[in-house]
Parts: structure tokens; C-alpha cells; sequence
């Protein structure tokens, strides 16, 4: 009843409106000026309403799964971290072993932590992921600093040494630094591991992890996890925009 008696109104409201602007060039000057002033006072309200209603409907759609898909691409995720809000969104002084959410943990070694993160809401227009990932880092005294995150079983599923793992990134910092990508293949009693430097120079952050020259027991794989590895990462601010993954088959030659 409430949303019926809105459109009444609104209606009623805009036919009225109509006609005041059809009349306002033969209205006498005192008419005109009190009804300039009421369509003013409208207006800003108006305004208001249109202006947040197109910042927020431009940002991406939280939950969004929407990535790039190579053709042949049997398999893609976009993490937790950069898909929804998660229930802590910021930390600082960082223990050794933080998680950050399910599936995306910090470790370092450092004896004196000084490392801040927070998940971040992408507004750029170029943006896909609904949100992004901040760390913080000011006098780091450790030896390693990385971001680990778990795939999802569906990675596991049917993965063969034809497959090629790939690993999309977009990301930002105050001063260069190097980041290497670790997949790791859990295959019974033993753990595969490919390390990737991550081409940050590249107009595309994109690494791919093939299998064919891995000793991974395809009939054994039991989970699979990403480790992102900052190297000197002191005194700099990394905003991780995205991070997607997807799975396809080497071309047959």
C-alpha cells in the first residue's frame, strides 16, 4: 500500500510540476520568484539523492564474481578478501600468524610488528573486485613477509599435469618492491612447489603456474594454496586491488 500510494504521489508531484514550468514564462515576477525559491529548496534534495545514488551504484557490485576468463578457462575464483566485506575489516601490530579471513592469512617474523592492514572498498571505475586489501608496513625487522591464501577444493578437482594455474593481481605501492607468487600442491605425503616472480612492470600483473614439469601425482592431489611474498617491504604501502585465479588445459600440440 505504502509503494502504491508513493507512486500516487510522486505522479501527482510531477504532473505538477509540469504544468508550473509550461506557465512559468507568462507568470508575473512575485509568482515566479516564490516559486523559484520552492523548486531550489527541491532541487538540492534532489541533487543529494542523485549523487549518491551514482557514487554507489558505480562502485562494484559486492560479491561480484566478474574477471577476466581465458578462453578454455575450466575453473576461475576471486577470494573471499576481495569479493565481500569480511567481519574484521583492519588490524595493526600484526602477530607472526594473523588471519585475516577465511582462507587469507599474513605471517612474517618480525620481533617488533609495526604492520597494519585493512580490507579497502574499490570505487575506481576500472575496478571489478568490490573491494581490496591494504597492508601498511613502517620499520619491519623480519626476514619474510607474505599473504597466504587457500584455494577451494574445486582447484583440486580433476587438476591434471596438462592444466595451467593462473594468478591475475592488480595492484599498487608507495615504492617499488619485488613480489613473488608460491603455488603449492599438496599430493599425498609431499607439497609441490612453482615460484613466479610477479612482472610488475608489465600493463598486466599475470603470472601462470604449469604443471606439465611438476612430479605432481595427479590421482593424489588433496589441496592447493597460494603464498604472495613481499620482498623489503619497509616503509611502503601495498594495496592489492584484486586477485583472481583460473584454471585451463595446455593447447594440445
Amino acid at each position: 500500500m505504502d509503494a502504491f500510494l508513493d507512486r500516487v504521489l510522486h505522479r501527482r508531484v510531477q504532473r505538477r510540476w509540469g504544468a508550473l514550468a509550461e506557465r512559468a514564462a507568462t507568470l508575473d515576477l512575485d509568482t515566479l520568484s516564490g516559486l523559484r525559491g520552492r523548486a531550489r529548496s527541491i532541487r538540492r534534495q534532489l541533487d543529494r539523492v542523485i549523487h549518491e545514488a551514482e557514487h554507489r551504484l558505480a562502485l562494484p557490485v559486492i560479491g561480484s564474481n566478474a574477471m577476466r576468463r581465458p578462453l578454455g578457462t575450466d575453473w576461475s575464483w576471486r577470494p573471499m578478501l576481495w569479493r565481500g566485506p569480511i567481519p574484521v575489516p583492519g588490524a595493526s601490530s600484526l602477530p607472526g600468524r594473523a588471519l585475516v579471513c577465511e582462507g587469507a592469512t599474513v605471517f612474517h617474523d618480525c620481533r617488533h610488528s609495526e604492520l597494519t592492514v585493512r580490507q579497502i572498498r574499490n570505487t575506481r571505475q576500472s575496478d571489478l573486485a568490490p573491494f581490496g586489501f591494504r597492508m601498511d608496513v613502517f620499520r619491519f625487522d623480519g626476514s619474510f613477509l607474505s599473504l597466504v591464501l587457500d584455494l577451494p577444493p574445486e582447484a583440486a578437482a580433476g587438476l591434471k599435469l596438462r592444466h595451467l594455474i593462473r594468478l591475475d593481481v592488480i595492484v599498487e605501492m608507495e615504492k617499488p618492491l619485488e613480489i613473488f607468487a608460491r603455488l603449492n600442491i599438496k599430493h599425498g605425503p609431499n607439497v609441490e612447489q612453482i615460484v613466479r616472480e610477479l612482472p610488475l612492470g608489465d600493463e598486466e600483473v599475470m603470472v601462470e603456474f604449469d604443471l606439465a614439469y611438476t612430479k605432481v601425482n595427479e590421482k593424489r592431489v588433496e589441496r592447493l594454496w597460494v603464498d604472495l611474498i613481499f620482498e623489503g617491504p619497509e616503509m611502503n604501502q601495498i594495496i592489492l586491488r584484486d586477485v583472481t585465479f583460473g584454471r585451463r588445459p595446455r593447447a594440445e600440440l
